[in-house]
């Protein structure tokens, strides 16, 4: 079988802990991997390798390091579809969920090359008689990144793009369901002309991240999965003196309006909830329908469901794959089965029709969802959609602002009026008018609100460059030439 070992110091490192762990094909249910599990002992050597190298590539000059970051942006479109393939071998997402997720991972890549013109800082001549102010932003250190399996191959690049650029070292620590697309971008990144040690993958659990938590030389850490284990990261990692940013978990709501063009809000509430299987913290789990256009919203999305292929990523016609594992498939399994009990109606149930092998659940749909139910307070992580019926627009907002995540929302409706105060009164992180998933391009930054992020900045794009630099200010005095001892040409008037 297959083995998946960690990545230090630029090369492939086996490990001698003792510990792995099983690395299935989603389409199949069975095992085609094992993957190490790091020791305490190989993180330390993980961080070691990027504190050593840190000193040198933060002197490298600027350009130097965007130059390398440019040539990591021609490999990666190079193989885009060679990293795609890893993806859907591991995660199980279809060819095409899995190439979108190359491209959106490549353009943080691409706005990471321009982050020398981001990297200036402010200059005030003269606050004193003599004195000059300016200030300089510069990186942290050490940095990690602890990723999660439903974008191994995107979120890594949300990070290290900026990280490394801007003069920090980097150690990634992906997640076990899912590693090689980590180990597939660490020689690319050697490709590129990076230094070894600059970027290094320690696989691993949780015995993984809690050393990269605690150890000393490890001063920020990026994290992306689900709330409870954001807030543990976040709560963990300041107490031990680092800068955090953890994105959690979601219940994202789209409300649609009696004005919207319901054949454009039922494609986009099919492609929101459906995409990747519903592993996605953009997904679209709740629509939020008026009840004047409910009934018709309902019929719309249930005809579309039959027409989605779903079946193994090695396919090419298939357009949703299966769950990431056994477990996380009986997970999603059971909001279905208890769903009719909590008053539910259950008009498209995805157990039903699904091959015989693998983690498969259909799409499945779910109507008269109402608050205090479990497949609404919940956040489900598969292909799950829930209709919660309201009568005004005014109680559509308040159960998405009443709801404990913040991450992205979305109002369907040809009113723009309506949506301009939607965007002012609604309290989420990212918000879609007339767009279902809106994950904001490179050069904004990503994260949510409430149960959704911990941590004051954003991730990629400009907060990110924030996140991964800190801000040193000099006030500067010289000596007046006039006055030197040494003779400098300086005319003087005798």
């Amino acid at each position: 079988m297959n083995r998946i070992s960690h990545w230090i110091d630029g090369k492939v490192v086996e490990s001698t802990s003792g510990r792995s762990g099983i690395v299935y094909n989603p389409a199949t249910g069975e095992p085609q991997s094992t993957v190490d599990f790091a020791s305490d002992a190989e993180v330390d050597c993980a961080v070691a390798s990027a504190r050593t190298a840190f000193g040198t590539w933060r002197s490298t000059n600027l350009s130097r390091r965007a130059e390398v970051m440019f040539h990591m942006r021609e490999l990666v479109d190079a193989n885009r579809k060679e990293i795609a393939t890893l993806l859907s071998g591991e995660h199980g997402k279809v060819l095409s969920d899995a190439l979108g997720e190359v491209a959106r991972g490549l353009e943080n890549i691409e706005f990471a090359c321009g982050i020398p013109a981001m990297m200036k800082g402010g200059y005030s001549e003269q606050v004193a008689a003599g004195v000059d102010v300016y200030n300089i932003r510069q990186p942290l250190g050490v940095v990690a990144g602890i990723t999660p399996f439903n974008f191994p191959a995107m979120v890594p690049m949300w990070m290290f793009a900026n990280a490394l650029v801007t003069g920090n070292t980097f150690v990634l620590k992906p997640s076990e369901k899912d590693p090689s697309a980590a180990l597939f971008i660490a020689e690319l990144l050697k490709q590129s002309g990076l230094p070894d040690g600059c970027f290094n993958v320690v696989m691993g659990d949780r015995t993984s991240v809690d050393r990269i938590l605690a150890h000393p030389d490890v001063a920020a850490v990026s994290f992306v999965g689900s709330t409870p284990i954001a807030r543990y990261v976040y709560e963990t990692g300041t107490r031990n003196g680092k800068r955090v940013q953890a994105l959690g978990g979601a219940k994202n709501h789209m409300l649609v309006l009696p004005d919207a063009d319901l054949d454009q809000a039922a494609d986009a509430a099919v492609s929101a909830a459906y995409g990747s299987a519903g592993e996605r913290c953009m997904a679209v789990s709740v629509v939020l329908a008026m009840d004047t256009i409910a009934d018709d919203l309902v019929a719309k999305i249930k005809d579309r469901i039959p027409n989605i292929k779903v079946g193994p990523a090695s396919e090419p016609d298939n357009e949703m794959g299966p769950l990431i594992t056994g477990e996380h498939r009986d997970k999603v399994v059971g909001y279905l089965a208890g769903a009719a009990g909590e008053g539910a109606t259950v008009v498209v149930d995805g157990r039903e029709g699904v091959p015989t092998e693998g983690f498969f659940v259909r799409p499945s749909l779910l109507d008269n969802v109402k608050p205090g139910m479990r497949c609404y307070d919940e956040e489900i992580f598969g292909p799950v959609l829930s209709v919660t019926r309201v009568s005004t627009y005014a109680e559509g907002l308040d159960l998405i602002n009443r709801n404990e995540f913040g991450n992205g929302t979305a109002i369907f409706t040809r009113d723009g009026g309506v949506a301009r105060r939607f965007q002012f009164e609604v309290n989420v992180g990212m918000v879609g008018i007339n767009v279902p998933i809106p994950v904001p391009v490179a050069y904004y930054s990503f994260g949510g609100w409430k149960a959704s992020l911990f941590g004051d900045q954003h991730m990629y794009g400009p907060e990110g460059v924030n996140f991964y630099t800190r801000s040193k200010v000099v006030t500067s005095r010289w000596p007046d030439p006039t006055t030197s001892r040494v003779d400098l040409g300086f005319p003087q008037n005798r």
